[in-house]
Formats: structure tokens, C-alpha cells, sequence
């Protein structure tokens, strides 16, 4: 499936940088014990980037007993403690922001424009959003609710968290799991994809630079059938978070349940692009294109199925389909590359199968291979426009994770509504309208974690990211979040001090 061989030493050194192993434990890095190695490959290429020894069970029980020995002095930390270090983390994540840049566009095939301006500001704003939020972990206010006691609500850590991310945004996936489990006073096992663990190492070493604790974040990289399942089951982690797919999300609660832990699952999307036909056609045409393609379509709250009342559809069709053509696919350290590979040749062999059998049911308006010539190495795909596919149909029901788009239009409100909530996913959604009623009531109806009015895709540190449905529960950023990693603990005292109190004889004596 690709050519032996190195990245080029101006990619990123991916070798040399984590020569002693791509296991971090207790604040360093070791060599996985499976018995077994995996190779990252740079999906633009077909090149070899890291050899290494994957992560087995043994492996798992160190990392998580490493966070459980931290956990009693990270979380008696006071919040301006953890404050703190979490502030000193974003700084240094800023400081290394070019290296983390290369490394993600290397092991991912992201433009290095995408990782220069959205995965990595990003994920130094979640580290500065969560140094603020660490100090502000509130329960109810105090008061006598009964009349004769005092209550009031604590919100405490829950102990070691197993997090699994998944391979589309490795560093911004580590940035959710890690940060606010931390910042609650939880210590933390991250398993990252075993296909793209070099950025999650890194943010790890970054916080050991900044002076948190060993122990509080560890990375075991290995499979998620061996080191996955294995994390999830185990019995001193008192948490899992999961992101990825539903089927495997299934799995994981099957295992997560035998030993009743909290979990937190952020699952599929198909998000709907929901057009009516006052709105802004421009608007709509260049925030479809962006919204599909982002990271290569590889994102579970990309636009994936455009519903354009039919005043505009045949307008968006051809217009849309313009765009995308003259979307610069190419190397990811180009200067002027707009779209990369597909995270591996097999996810780009996986898109490729689901257009090929859409040919049989729809039309292809545009795209629908892989580029030859210089990129045919890579895990290159074209961007892609399917019009007139049935609702029913597979590539408006799965997820293709590509950059794929299908179009198809509706008549009323009712039904563009309808047609937009008609898949088994919840977790965004977008409508175009100038109308704010019209907006409004979409708002109200489309059944989804997040819908945006007039835009798809931004995201931002204050405000909460989960799904509805299939697409899981529970949520990621913003002080939401707490509410994942802390337990809620209920306090009362007696105000009274009167030993024989009116509501023992419940139980014994007479009034």
C-alpha cells in the first residue's frame, strides 16, 4: 500500500524525536511491550515516518497506575495551582507551535495551513480557555433548603480517566480528552490512534515541561483491540471518553459497563447543510465547500448532505461543483496546497468505494478519483459532488468520511427540516437562511449537538461540542465539560442540634 522509505528531514524528524519509544509513563518515554510494532506513513507520500513498539496490556497497567499514584497530589491541588501549571502548558504549547504543526500535517497529510491556523491556535486557546475554567469548578450555592439544615454541593475529581481519540484531529482530540480532565484535578491514560500518535506524545511532553506533574498524563500508543479495550476494562480507571465511531463507541460502552464507569461518548455525524431559498447563494456555495472539505471531509461535523429548496438547487449544484474544482489538491507542506490526502491509503480506498457504488443511483457531478501524476503515491482524493441520490440511499445515510458531498433538494420547510433530521446522527448541523424565523425554527427543530445559522465548522473554546442520538453524549470543550469529569457531591449539615429530631418517629416512638 505505500513505498518503504524516510520523510523528508523538512517534514518533521519523527524518528529521532522518539527514539526511546512512543509510550509516555510517568513522564517519559518507553518502548511499547506487545511484542508487536506498527509504522506511521505519511499519507502524502507512501513514506516511512516511525517505527514502534506498540503499547500491550502491561504497558496499560503501568501508565494507569502512574495516574493513580499522581492523582492524590494533583487533585488536593488547590485550582490556582492547577491554574497555573495549565497556564505555563499553554505557553509552552505556543512555543512549539511550528514543530506541532509539522508533525500533525506530517502523520495526518493536513495542508500546513489548516494545522497552522486552526488545529494548533486552536488547541493553545483550549489550554488557556481550561487554565481560567480550573478555578472556577462551582456547585449550588449554599442554603437551607429543608429549614433545618445547611446544604451545599462539592464538585470533585473522579479519579483516573482512560480516554481513546481518534486519528482526524490527533492533537486537538488530545487537547479535549487531557484538558478538562485535568483541569478538574483527574489524572489521565490517553490511547491515541495508533496511526497518528506523534502530536498526543508531544502535548504530553509539553505539559511535563511545564511543570505538571509525572504521572497526571500518560500515552499508551498501541491498537485499540489490545491497548484500547484493555484501558477501557480496566478496573482503576474510573472514567472512559470516547471519540470515534458509533460502532466501535458501542463496543467500548459494552466494556465500560462490567465495571460501571462514567462514560462519555462524542460518536458519527452526517451533518445537514440545510438551504432555504431566501438565502445568500454565495454564502452558501463557499460555506458547503469549506464546510465539506475541512481536513479532507475527515471530520464528524462536516457538511455531508446539502438539502437546497428547489428555486436554488440546480444554481447550488452547479456552482458548488465549480468551486470544488478549483481546489488546490496537493502536498501538505506546500505553500499553496488547499487540500491534502486521506489520512491512509485504506481510508482513501474506503471513499473511493462508497462514490463507485453511488454511480449506480445518482450523479457525480464532479471529482470521484484519485489525482495521477506526482500525487498518485499519496492518499489523494478528489473533491467530490454527488447530486440526485434517493434519501433513503448509502451516501446520504453513512458516514463516508471524505471529501464528499451530496447534494439533494426539498420543497417546504417541513420537509427540509424532515429530510435533515432523517438519519440515525445528531451532532451538527447548519441552516442558510435570511429569514431569523425561519432560522430560529431551525434551531429549534434540526436535532443536533450544535446548529449553526449562516456558517458550518467554527468552533470555539467557551461553547460545548456533543451530539444527539447515535452521535453519543456527553460534552467536549467549555465549562460543560466539568460536568463529564467531576462528581457531584451533595453536603449537609444540621442546624439544629437537637438529638431526638420530629422525623425519627418514622422509624421509632410516638410523637
Amino acid at each position: 500500500m505505500h513505498n518503504p522509505g524516510s520523510a523528508t528531514p523538512d517534514r518533521f524528524p519523527a524518528q529521532d524525536r522518539f527514539a526511546d519509544g512512543a509510550q509516555y509513563i510517568a513522564g517519559r518515554l518507553t518502548k511499547g511491550t506487545s511484542g508487536r510494532t506498527h509504522t506511521v506513513v505519511d499519507p502524502a507520500t507512501g513514506a516511512d515516518v516511525l517505527t514502534y513498539e506498540t503499547a500491550g496490556p502491561d504497558d496499560v497497567d503501568a501508565a494507569v497506575a502512574a495516574a493513580r499514584e499522581a492523582f492524590p497530589g494533583w487533585s488536593g491541588a488547590t485550582p490556582g495551582e492547577r491554574s497555573e501549571a495549565l497556564h505555563r502548558f499553554a505557553a509552552v504549547l505556543a512555543d512549539r507551535a511550528e514543530d506541532f504543526a509539522r508533525a500533525e500535517s506530517l502523520q495526518c497529510g493536513k495542508p500546513l495551513k489548516l494545522t497552522r491556523e486552526f488545529d494548533v491556535p486552536g488547541t493553545v486557546d483550549n489550554a488557556a480557555f481550561f487554565a481560567g475554567a480550573a478555578r472556577h469548578l462551582q456547585g449550588q450555592s449554599a442554603g437551607e433548603y429543608s429549614g433545618d439544615h445547611t446544604s451545599y454541593v462539592r464538585r470533585e475529581p473522579i479519579g483516573v480517566v482512560g480516554s481513546i481519540a481518534p486519528w482526524n484531529y490527533p492533537l486537538q482530540m488530545a487537547a479535549w480528552k487531557i484538558l478538562p480532565a485535568i483541569a478538574a484535578g483527574n489524572t489521565i491514560v490517553l490511547k491515541p490512534a495508533e496511526i497518528t500518535p506523534l502530536t498526543s506524545l508531544m502535548f504530553a511532553r509539553a505539559a511535563t515541561e511545564a511543570g505538571i506533574p509525572d504521572g497526571v498524563i500518560n500515552i499508551v500508543s498501541g491498537t485499540g483491540g489490545e491497548a484500547g479495550e484493555h484501558l477501557v476494562a480496566h478496573p482503576d480507571v474510573a472514567m472512559t471518553s470516547f471519540t470515534g465511531s458509533t460502532a466501535v463507541g458501542k463496543r467500548v460502552a459494552e466494556v465500560a459497563t462490567a465495571t460501571v464507569k462514567r462514560l462519555h461518548l462524542e460518536l458519527g455525524g452526517k451533518a445537514p447543510f440545510l438551504v432555504f431559498d431566501d438565502a445568500d447563494l454565495d454564502a452558501a456555495v463557499n460555506g458547503a465547500v469549506a464546510g465539506a472539505l475541512i481536513n479532507t471531509g475527515q471530520d464528524c461535523t462536516a457538511a455531508t448532505r446539502a438539502y437546497v429548496q428547489r428555486p436554488l438547487y440546480e444554481a447550488f449544484v452547479e456552482r458548488t461543483a465549480a468551486l470544488m474544482d478549483t481546489v488546490r489538491v496537493g502536498d501538505p507542506f506546500a505553500p499553496r496546497t488547499d487540500l491534502g490526502p486521506l489520512v491512509s491509503h485504506v481510508q482513501r480506498d474506503r471513499v473511493a468505494a462508497f462514490v463507485d457504488r453511488a454511480r449506480s443511483y445518482a450523479r457525480v457531478v464532479c471529482g470521484g478519483e484519485a489525482p495521477r501524476g506526482d500525487l498518485e503515491d499519496g492518499a489523494y482524493y478528489r473533491p467530490t459532488l454527488i447530486a440526485d441520490a434517493a434519501q433513503d440511499s448509502e451516501v446520504v445515510q453513512s458516514e463516508i468520511f471524505g471529501p464528499v458531498l451530496v447534494v439533494l433538494p426539498f420543497d417546504t420547510d417541513e420537509e427540509g427540516i424532515r429530510l435533515a433530521n432523517d438519519t440515525p446522527y445528531g451532532l451538527a448541523a447548519s441552516a442558510w437562511s435570511r429569514d431569523v424565523y425561519r432560522a430560529n425554527r431551525a434551531t429549534r427543530e434540526i436535532k443536533a449537538g450544535c446548529v449553526w445559522i449562516n456558517d458550518h465548522i467554527p468552533i470555539i473554546s467557551e461553547m460545548p461540542h456533543g451530539g444527539y442520538k447515535a452521535s453519543g453524549f456527553g460534552k467536549d470543550m467549555s465549562a460543560y465539560s466539568f460536568e463529564e469529569y467531576t462528581q457531584v457531591k451533595h453536603v449537609m449539615f444540621d442546624n439544629t442540634a437537637v438529638a431526638a429530631k420530629d422525623w425519627h418517629r418514622t422509624v421509632f416512638g410516638d410523637r
